[in-house]
């Protein structure tokens, strides 16, 4: 396992587990079905707690000792699955490295006693009486304002801060989304915080095109550098784009498939990420054991891509961005719908026929739109524009205005079937 980076004297492995996709007991874990394939998102069925206490037991044996949580992924049952699998898995504690976050979203979490709560809730999940790498989550989601709400006002930095004095964390950064304002600040601050580390999406498409997904977004190229210059060392979260990278994709595979036949797309999606020196960790959300292993291997160790291959992946992102997909990473975010849709199902759904080599049908798109989300209610036509899930979007989509086009789409190709 390729290594670059030290967390109190461990090596970092240079892939990391991004504990957001765990798997389920329906094997749907945590989402949906994609042309009939399991792919993460919203199921509310059990966690898998024996298959996830192998996987977590295989990624140990394999390398990898970067563990990535949070109290809001998997509806709020990371932390506590995950702690236990570590803790079954026979390693000791500082043979592993966890990070967490503090994801005091909802306004009644600002405030400082309901911060201190979190922590010790994540504390008692993850059985652990320290946290390693200790995140501020999703600054820049809402702006200025919220982010000064959610860290400055209530005082949440600084006692992070007096955390990392007392060794509760050992390491303390942030992860970041959105406003480029919050992401200045807490880099011209830097001398007053001195982040450990920082938490980016990146990945071939964002590098330089994060601005044509949604001008408000920093192109990763651009985090990337600026982080560097002050050595900031970098967690990259969406590698894959929320499996958008590593699916099926014509508009990809023509562009990769023939430097070498024989890589996934996963694999040329980590190698990009791995290329860039200055990255401690990639973390991946690895629902199945078989995605486990390709990605083990494909860091065990990893081969920086040349500047053919660099040059290869940029075309392929211009690619992916002609084919007008939603740029949604199934993160689960804006689940619960409180309507019973399966948002990301439904988004993924779209992006996979938009991704197909021909056009398919109007009889093959409803007939794969009944398989991949196969309950009435659950679909975009029950969609009541509350915009609850805009608000928690990390990629701000208009997602109510998605789901209209959507519902719209597909209410044509059932009138061009009725009257066929």
């Amino acid at each position: 396992m390729t290594t670059r980076f030290t967390v109190d004297g461990r090596k970092v492995s240079l892939l990391g587990y991004g504990a957001m996709r765990l798997p389920t007991v329906d094997g749907i874990n945590a989402a949906g079905r994609a042309g009939g394939k399991p792919i993460p998102g919203t199921s509310n069925a059990s966690i898998d707690q024996k298959l996830l206490d192998s996987q977590v037991k295989l990624l140990l044996d394999s390398g990898v000792n970067y563990f990535d949580t949070s109290p809001a992924y998997c509806m709020g049952r990371s932390e506590a699955h995950l702690g236990s699998a570590l803790k079954a898995s026979g390693y000791a504690r500082g043979d592993y490295i966890v990070a967490t976050k503090l994801s005091n979203f909802a306004p009644q979490q600002y405030p400082l006693a309901e911060c201190k709560k979190m922590f010790e809730k994540s504390l008692e999940c993850l059985q652990t009486d320290y946290i390693d790498n200790y995140l501020l989550h999703s600054v820049g989601n809402g702006g200025f304002k919220t982010f000064s709400q959610r860290y400055l006002e209530n005082g949440a930095l600084d006692w992070c801060l007096a955390l990392r004095r007392e060794r509760r964390i050992r390491n303390l950064g942030f992860s970041f989304h959105g406003d480029p304002k919050v992401f200045e600040w807490c880099l011209e601050h830097h001398g007053e915080y001195k982040w450990d580390f920082c938490q980016i999406q990146m990945n071939y498409v964002d590098w330089r095109h994060a601005k044509a997904v949604n001008e408000r977004n920093l192109d990763a190229k651009y985090l990337y550098e600026r982080l560097t210059e002050l050595k900031i060392p970098i967690v990259v979260m969406e590698p894959l784009l929320g499996g958008r990278l590593a699916r099926y994709n014509y508009a990809l595979a023509k562009e990769l498939t023939p430097l070498d036949p024989e890589a996934s797309l996963a694999k040329w999606a980590l190698r990009f990420c791995g290329t860039y020196p200055n990255v401690m960790t990639i973390l991946s959300g690895m629902t199945f054991t078989e995605h486990i292993e390709e990605n083990v291997a494909t860091c065990s160790p990893l081969v920086p891509c040349c500047e053919k291959e660099l040059a290869a992946l940029e075309r392929a992102a211009v690619a992916l961005l002609k084919l007008n997909t939603i740029p949604c990473n199934s993160c689960q975010y804006c689940m619960p719908c409180p309507y019973g849709l399966d948002i990301p199902m439904i988004l993924t759904f779209r992006n996979e026929v938009l991704s197909s080599k021909t056009a398919p049908s109007a009889r093959e798109v409803l007939k794969a739109y009944a398989k991949a989300v196969p309950e009435e209610l659950r679909r975009a036509d029950h969609c009541t524009g509350c915009g609850r899930c805009f608000t928690h979007c990390p990629q701000t989509i208009d997602i109510p205005k998605e789901l209209a086009v959507i519902d719209e789409w597909i209410d044509g190709l059932k009138n061009e079937e009725a009257h066929r």
